[in-house]
């Protein structure tokens, strides 16, 4: 295949030049913005090519050194002239040298907040960080708690002349009432010009914080402007919400992170959906701005366009990844587009200016919920593209031990439509929370004209109980903590492992549970915005202790929990594939390859084709025609063939790579790096980063450092 061009149609057609805004030199051998630019995680560097990859070698490897059992990194490093600028488990900033990996400053955030303010591993999870040159010289931004950071990046130094002594309360400006709640950042922001631009995760359950999308200006942390995801009374989509409880609901939040066109002064940003995310009969309606993608002027805040891809979403069907800035060509005219990928497993694409969909977009009708007192969305949006995740399954694992009862409990399972309503009598929930699409986001290969994706193809099971207990601690329990805990309070494995609490009262006294209703710890977030009478409600349930006074009581029907569909090995029930990497060609709306992503080595050798991992974090493509990736659970980084889906290499890691790798270049030499944080899908933690080159003699044979191919 010929690839198109010089490198100045390489940058304009991509933008993989990934230097920050304002950055003093425009150069392909950076990774300065989370992601690279426009979203796309392409890079134009040549030196790894399709016929030397098999012999790349780890350069170095640096060890974070604060890692728990809980704790991850999803971090998407940045690199500025050689500097790699990074975080660790513990949300601590580093800079290192990224020739050698030694380490050249390193702050912790944590030295600045008060103790109830410090996130746990997991909940706290930092995704990338933002470099930009301010008024006052290179800056970086990171997120720790509630708070937003500013930086030397000369040295880490706080700038306390940002915000209030250096940072910024995120949860300021979201009303009286959530001063004390769950808001964080895990997903860096955006600049455009003078401001950098905040998402925000909140709380998925009844009383969370609303998702407000706000940019401060970046020397000063003064807020700018404020969108309002959830409108008020004479807004634009006010009238799509329960005009009664409006003022109460909460979500609608741009956890994802955002994408910005410098040259038309826009930020895309993907909304999530509104909360309690299972029920929703106190928010009749669209719901807008939740599950939206936004446009709005990255100067003023105001909206230029919006497009909802759930209707009243019920299922947690959030939009997972910042879009993509690509191009598509009709008639011989260029088009500037911007593509959302779903945890559906959907891709819609639209034209950047208008809004208008550059591919049909159909409203289908989808099966309608029967739970009581719910108004479900009798149409959903469905794109014309080809999906890039399978949208259903009728066979369990043919391999399971205990496949007879599992394809029983499935075959009795609602499963009509990927919109499948939560249900009493249990809902397959598939593609599963985690997508489909997730966070790790579509690397876009303009040389292919391919969007290259992964998927998980997991399976997760949905009952809805009712909140009618005599216990009011048990119906306070069941709102705030059983999506996590389950209903049956028995933990499991979701945003890292949550604790069984049957027998928490054994463990601890009603005076510490309370304390950690009150802080958070580890992957559980603090719950100090509950009113007092409702958490030791909680404390008196978990205890043991009788309680008869009533506590005020809202909600009428929560999910049983965040529960993967498994065999009794503990491998997905439903038939392989379970991971998929993905390319879609744009010209032809179709997929163009698709292949099998990570395995199970125990199961290969038993002669069982390749199945595929879970997976977490996403790819990045070169003008090389290589899409590295590592993202699966059986701890790999592989690199594969951009235009086929042929695998051409993979190594080994200390841990899972849940994270996106980034590829810059120092000193004349080419680097990939992937953090290994692992803990996620079973597997254990880690706390390094590992970067890998080619070796000296065969970076002397590499073809020229250019972007033609």
């Amino acid at each position: 295949m010929i690839r198109k061009g010089s490198i100045s149609l390489i940058v304009l057609m991509t933008g993989c030049v990934n230097a920050p805004p304002h950055h003093s030199s425009v150069s392909t051998q950076d990774w300065a913005v989370y992601q690279g630019t426009g979203s796309n995680q392409a890079s134009c560097l040549s030196e790894f090519t399709q016929e030397n990859v098999s012999k790349l070698e780890i350069a170095w490897q640096y060890h974070c050194g604060d890692a728990s059992p809980h704790s991850q990194i999803q971090c998407n490093p940045i690199i500025v002239d050689g500097i790699v600028y990074a975080t660790s488990p513990g949300l601590d900033v580093v800079a290192l040298n990224g020739v050698s990996g030694e380490e050249i400053w390193r702050t912790s955030l944590s030295d600045h907040l008060a103790k109830s303010d410090i996130p746990g591993p997991g909940m706290g999870v930092s995704r990338g960080l933002v470099y930009y040159e301010t008024a006052n010289g290179p800056t970086i931004y990171s997120s720790s708690g509630p708070y937003l950071f500013s930086m030397r990046a000369s040295d880490g130094s706080i700038r306390v002349d940002f915000g209030h002594q250096g940072k910024i309360d995120l949860r300021t400006g979201l009303g009286e009432r959530h001063k004390e709640s769950f808001v964080i950042s895990n997903s860096p922001g955006a600049v455009y010009r003078n401001l950098i631009i905040m998402g925000c995760r909140v709380s998925e359950s009844a009383g969370a914080a609303p998702g407000f999308i706000r940019a401060y200006h970046v020397d000063t942390g003064e807020l700018v402007w404020t969108f309002r995801t959830i409108p008020v009374q004479g807004e634009e989509g006010f009238e799509t919400w329960d005009e009664e409880h409006i003022d109460q609901m909460g979500g609608a939040n741009a956890w994802a992170g955002m994408t910005v066109d410098e040259a038309l002064g826009i930020v895309y940003v993907p909304t999530g959906s509104a909360s309690y995310d299972f029920y929703g009969a106190d928010r009749a309606g669209d719901n807008l701005y939740a599950n939206c993608l936004l446009a709005l002027d990255a100067g003023t805040g105001k909206k230029l366009w919006h497009y909802q891809l759930v209707h009243h979403d019920l299922l947690d069907r959030d939009l997972p990844a910042p879009p993509n800035l690509i191009t598509i060509t009709r008639n011989g005219t260029t088009i500037n587009a911007v593509a959302q990928i779903t945890k559906t497993g959907q891709v819609f694409v639209f034209d950047r200016l208008t809004g208008a969909p550059l591919f049909p977009i159909e409203e289908r009708e989808v099966p309608i919920s029967d739970m009581p007192g719910e108004t479900s969305s009798p149409t959903q949006p469905f794109s014309s593209i080809s999906p890039f995740s399978r949208q259903a399954v009728s066979r369990v694992f043919r391999y399971a031990e205990n496949r007879d009862s599992l394809q029983a409990r499935l075959d009795a399972m609602r499963k009509r439509s990927i919109y499948e309503p939560p249900s009493i009598d249990g809902t397959l929930v598939f593609p599963g929370y985690d997508g489909g699409g997730e966070w790790g986001g579509a690397a876009y290969s303009p040389w292919e004209n391919y969007l290259i994706v992964n998927s998980s193809q997991m399976a997760w099971t949905l009952e809805m109980v009712p909140v009618q207990t005599t216990h009011p601690g048990n119906n306070q329990y069941l709102i705030h903590c059983s999506s996590c805990h389950g209903a049956d309070l028995a933990g499991g494995e979701f945003m890292g492992r949550i604790p069984d609490l049957r027998e928490i009262s054994t463990r601890m006294n009603p005076e510490t549970i309370s304390q950690l209703l009150q802080n958070g710890r580890g992957t559980m977030p603090a719950f100090g915005h509950l009113e007092e009478e409702k958490r030791e409600a909680i404390v008196d349930f978990l205890s043991g202790i009788d309680r008869k006074n009533i506590v005020e009581q809202k909600v009428t029907y929560v999910s049983s929990g965040y529960n993967r569909f498994l065999d009794d090995n503990g491998y997905p029930a439903i038939s392989p594939p379970w991971g998929l990497l993905t390319a879609i060609d744009l010209d032809k709306q179709q997929i163009a390859w698709q292949v099998p992503l990570g395995e199970y080595e125990e199961l290969t050798k038993q002669g069982i084709p390749q199945t595929g991992t879970e997976n977490y974090g996403g790819p990045v493509v070169t003008s090389t025609g290589l899409t590295f990736i590592a993202a699966t659970a059986d701890e790999k980084i592989r690199a594969f063939d951009s235009q086929t889906g042929r695998l051409l290499w993979e190594e080994s890691l200390p841990a899972g790579g849940y994270a996106t790798p980034s590829i810059y270049e120092a000193e004349g030499h080419q680097y990939l790096i992937i953090a290994c944080g692992g803990n996620k899908a079973g597997t254990k933690a880690g706390d390094s980063y590992v970067t890998f080159r080619l070796p000296q003699a065969v970076q002397s044979d590499s073809i020229p450092r250019n972007p033609a191919y």
